[in-house]
């Protein structure tokens, strides 16, 4: 088989594969404009015979879902900033400073990343209720503050910082915590985009421990507020589909704006690490 060929095959399959997946996502978003019922004919239609509105009001005004949804926007920027912080600090340390047990440790933290992380849920969630903030927007941000996958991926790529660079600015008087922000952060800054979206949408998209840690509808995330939205209007297929394009827009459109950093950063970790 010449080599043409089988590229245009490869290209076919990729190409069937990238349709197939749009298609769902298509429908999804058609549908959201149709009217009630119109979306359970069978066979179900492609577009709205006449688009409209009407189901986003609903969930933005009868339905308040504009509440949940500012308290995903809450929760993930918070977490993804102080996430991006703590990983960098955590990753760099074990990168390049030397410290007793820094191997051991690394070893420790390493081997936890086999561990499904719906095990630790039990027990963090008895460690929080004895702190106080079970059904707290602080409670709900705990996991995604630090991250073992998180530090790991910074330690590998702050193993291609030059020693020579940081000892050079210990020699000229730096401190610590100056040759981090002023020498390490510009160079991590690719591996920290890469994080920075991985923590978005982990922490957007999350649904057990939002529904564990809060009690009060009026803090839920957006996808716990939908998922008790869809049993009250299990029939209404049409509401369901605005409320899933509202969840999964903001996600999008994030990670289109950083598709380019985020597959630099992914590429340059693989090899520097």
């Amino acid at each position: 088989m010449s080599r043409s060929l089988t590229r245009l095959l490869l290209h076919a399959v990729l190409a069937t594969g990238a349709v197939l997946t749009v298609i769902p996502l298509f429908w999804m978003a058609a549908a959201s404009f149709m009217s009630p019922g119109e979306a359970n004919a069978v066979p179900p239609p492609m577009l709205p015979e006449h688009p409209s509105l009407a189901n986003y009001v609903q969930l933005f005004g009868r339905l308040n879902l504009a509440r949940s949804f500012l308290n995903s926007v809450f929760i993930t920027t918070c977490a993804t900033l102080i996430s991006v912080l703590v990983n960098a600090l955590a990753g760099y340390a074990f990168a390049k400073l030397r410290f007793r047990g820094r191997a051991p440790m690394f070893r420790a933290l390493a081997m936890a990343l086999v561990v499904p992380a719906q095990v630790g849920m039990l027990p963090l969630f008895l460690l929080l209720r004895q702190m106080g903030l079970v059904n707290t927007y602080v409670g709900a941000m705990i996991p995604y503050l630090a991250s073992i996958f998180g530090i790991f991926l910074v330690r590998q790529y702050a193993l291609s910082v030059p020693d020579e660079l940081l000892d050079a600015a210990r020699v000229d008087g730096a401190g610590e915590i100056r040759i981090f922000r002023s020498i390490a952060m510009p160079i991590l800054r690719p591996i920290l985009a890469t994080l920075a979206l991985f923590t978005v949408l982990s922490t957007w998209n999350d649904f057990m421990w939002p529904l564990i840690i809060l009690s009060d509808e009026a803090k839920y995330t957006l996808p716990v507020a939908l998922a008790g939205l869809a049993g009250e209007h299990v029939q209404d297929t049409e509401l369901m589909m605005a409320g899933s394009v509202v969840t999964v827009l903001p996600v999008l459109i994030v990670f289109l704006a950083f598709q380019r950093t985020y597959v630099r950063g992914i590429l340059e970790g693989s090899v520097k690490g």
